[in-house]
């Protein structure tokens, strides 16, 4: 989903910089995807330095299907007015009952950040608009995504784990064997 959101910012004439966490990801969002720059999160010391690099003049709009360090990152660098949509929490699901909350949400305050939370299912009236958008950006290779498949069934709990081990490129799909 967040490939993907890049590149839809990116065709909307958005600078965008992409976070990802291995060589191979980074370097497809540059190729394949377009994006202005990336986060390698894994392999920076400070994540918060390293956005504040790729984005010098600051966060206008930000999309987080992260949470975690990556928001309190992008609030931090926010510019004032700055819009975010928050549309997932993947550094939280499986954290447990303690799991730290955002250390410095005041910054929506002080800067006026709209934080507004993203379920598909509320804009179900503009599917007909995205709909033909997206299979025209699609069928003109404009908009382009990776999978990675994993055969069989008896493999799905292994791939869903994968999934939050970052051991995917793309969506995680789980590919039913022949019956």
């Amino acid at each position: 989903m967040g490939a993907v959101a890049c590149q839809i910012a990116r065709l909307r004439g958005c600078r965008v910089v992409g976070s990802a966490g291995s060589e191979a990801k980074t370097e497809w969002l540059l190729r394949e995807a377009g994006v202005d720059a990336v986060i390698n999160y894994k392999t920076t010391d400070d994540l918060q330095a390293a956005l504040a690099e790729a984005c010098p003049e600051g966060i206008d709009i930000y999309f987080d299907n992260v949470g975690g360090d990556h928001l309190d990152a992008a609030l931090a660098l926010a510019n004032e007015g700055a819009r975010f949509v928050l549309c997932g929490m993947i550094a939280q699901y499986n954290a447990g009952a303690d799991t730290p909350g955002v250390h410095n949400l005041f910054q929506a305050v002080a800067k006026r950040i709209k934080l507004q939370g993203m379920i598909v299912r509320d804009h179900f009236d503009l599917l007909p608009e995205f709909t033909r958008e997206m299979s025209q950006w699609i069928a003109n290779g404009q908009v382009t995504w990776q999978e990675t498949v994993v055969e069989g069934l008896e493999n799905a709990p292994d791939a869903f784990i994968g999934l939050f081990r970052g051991e995917n490129t793309g969506k995680m799909l789980v590919k039913l064997n022949e019956s």
